[in-house]
């Protein structure tokens, strides 16, 4: 590999037409860090940026036959600006698809129903604040801000499985909470 390392992008770019992987590792480690960066400064999440670096780095191997790239450092900073900016998007809709379907369900109810669908989120909120503080600081992070088991562990240290175990252990506590006032949950949605 250390030969590759004196080749510029236009003969690396040939030799990853003809599926040099040497080649494609060349380049993955000679811009790999400038991607990351790129991606972090739009998104400001580490786990997002590498995954972005790593769908750059994808779309550009599996259109190595296909691409016809001039400029190659160009090349990788406008498709991760584009894959940021799909990112991004594809997160808005998401949250204003929360958003919406929260808002619709508070206003097709009747006002009597809406402030019992209120009383009840207080309610399951004052059971989050008395879980465990760990508990509760992974079932938020999942919960509240949709980030997934792996991104949890990363960003508390710990395994994926401690976190699934959190989860399943807030998840129990709440259960057998919200069992005390399940009848008021079935008044609302069969609209006594």
């Amino acid at each position: 590999m250390s030969q590759y390392l004196s080749y510029d992008n236009s003969l690396l770019l040939n030799l990853l037409s003809h599926s040099d992987e040497q080649a494609f590792m060349t380049i993955y480690h000679r811009y790999w860090q400038k991607i990351f960066t790129i991606a972090h400064n739009r998104l400001q999440d580490s786990q997002e940026a590498e995954d972005i670096v790593h769908d750059v780095f994808f779309s550009l191997w599996k259109n190595r036959h296909t691409q016809q790239i001039i400029q190659l450092e160009n090349y990788l900073a406008v498709t991760t600006k584009y894959m940021v900016l799909a990112r991004v998007k594809t997160k808005v809709r998401e949250r204003q698809y929360r958003e919406s379907t929260e808002t619709a369900l508070v206003v097709e109810m009747p006002v009597e129903n809406s402030l019992h669908y209120k009383r009840i989120l207080m309610l399951v909120k004052k059971e989050v604040e008395k879980l465990p503080e760990k508990c509760r600081i992974i079932f938020q992070y999942s919960r509240n801000e949709g980030m997934s088991v792996k991104q949890i562990a990363k960003v508390m240290h710990i395994s994926p499985k401690t976190v699934e175990n959190q989860l399943n252990k807030a998840l129990r506590q709440l259960r057998t909470a919200v069992r005390t006032f399940l009848p008021l949950l079935l008044v609302i949605l069969l609209g006594f």
